[in-house]
């Protein structure tokens, strides 16, 4: 008989991403019997490696090597060799839905996502606007899979045991956590400026937090060469904080000082995502877009999320749209103050 070998298709931002591991946790867990493969460009295998015995990462450069019609031919190719006996595509763009015609035309079962996106629409119509929760994105997942035959009760805690990660895995610089400290993470960036939070009021928050935990240490995450000065800057002028990411070496290292944090504040970005694998609380600041979409980090707790209500939020699902007052109030509305309540309510529960 057959093995059932299931290809998971989902391209894109790490965050989307990322968003998928709870769900192939669960599906490989309840299912052990089943093959896995999860097909993403090369940059997510660390999210993968070592998730279950029957997962598999397979990277594919979809810009360089499999790009365009002839590339896609070319993965196809690749992915058959793999006997594979079903395909679920959770990404459903043009790309995915190329290598979902090629398996249809193969006979091989073959299911999609759905995006919701007449809902989608209307919750960030700016008439008649319809401010509903949609499904999560964790649930748009899981339906493809029950359509498959494989119905998940999802169940995803951590990608680490209770403990966290190896701390001994990483830098000097990060040393050892006292039993006395509180370890905050920091990540003030996202793809999209209608989503972040600006530097120099985050920075505020920071220092109240120093101010009320002289013994804290705390890290910031992101790089690149607009971020890197920002960061800089920060640490320059704030002896407890720490640059994470110009010492770490990658994702891999990230989530495991992730999973030894006491809260995380992040945008409604990619690290919000890597720290819920880990199952670290998350102060989420949000701006052009809404928990509504349905991006929420996995098992973060609703009031932890920082936003105010204005008649043109959400404006856009994923933050990549101007913004229609031209003054960003959703976020620069949001006083450092705000955020901080939520830090010191994670804080006082540690």
């Amino acid at each position: 008989m057959k093995t059932e070998h299931i290809l998971i298709i989902r391209f894109s931002a790490m965050g989307d991403v990322a968003m998928t591991v709870p769900v192939v946790q669960s599906l490989a867990k309840q299912y052990p019997e089943l093959r896995i493969t999860f097909l993403s460009r090369p940059f997510a295998r660390p999210l993968f490696e070592g998730l279950a015995p029957n997962v598999g990462f397979m990277g594919a450069d979809i810009k360089k090597e499999y790009h365009g019609v002839g590339g896609l031919n070319k993965l196809y190719k690749r992915i058959v060799a793999k006997n594979i006996t079903a395909v679920a595509d959770l990404h459903n763009v043009l790309r995915s839905g190329y290598l979902r015609l090629r398996f249809n035309l193969g006979r091989y079962r073959v299911e999609h996502i759905d995006k919701h996106r007449n809902e989608r629409k209307k919750l960030v119509a700016q008439t008649n606007k319809r401010l509903v929760p949609l499904p999560t994105a964790f649930q748009n997942y899981a339906d493809v899979f029950a359509k498959l035959g494989y119905p998940i009760k999802m169940d995803f805690t951590s990608i680490f045991p209770p403990q966290g990660g190896n701390l001994r895995l990483l830098p000097a610089e990060i040393g050892v956590k006292k039993a006395f400290q509180e370890w905050v993470g920091v990540a003030p960036f996202a793809a999209h400026k209608q989503k972040v939070y600006p530097p120099e009021m985050l920075e505020k928050v920071i220092k109240m937090i120093v101010r009320d935990h002289p013994s804290c240490r705390v890290f910031l995450f992101g790089k690149g060469p607009d971020e890197d000065p920002i960061l800089n800057g920060i640490v320059e002028r704030n002896p407890q904080c720490l640059n994470a990411s110009a010492v770490l070496g990658g994702i891999a290292q990230e989530l495991v000082l992730m999973s030894h944090l006491d809260v995380m504040i992040s945008m409604d970005s990619a690290n919000m995502h890597f720290a819920s694998l880990v199952n670290t609380p998350v102060v989420s600041i949000w701006g052009a877009t809404h928990p509504y979409a349905g991006f929420m980090g996995w098992g973060q707790k609703p009031q932890n999320a920082v936003q105010i209500d204005l008649a043109c939020r959400p404006c856009s699902i994923f933050g990549n749209k101007p913004c229609l007052r031209g003054d960003l109030a959703c976020l620069r509305t949001i006083s450092p103050e705000m955020v901080y309540e939520r830090v010191k309510r994670v804080l006082n529960k540690r």
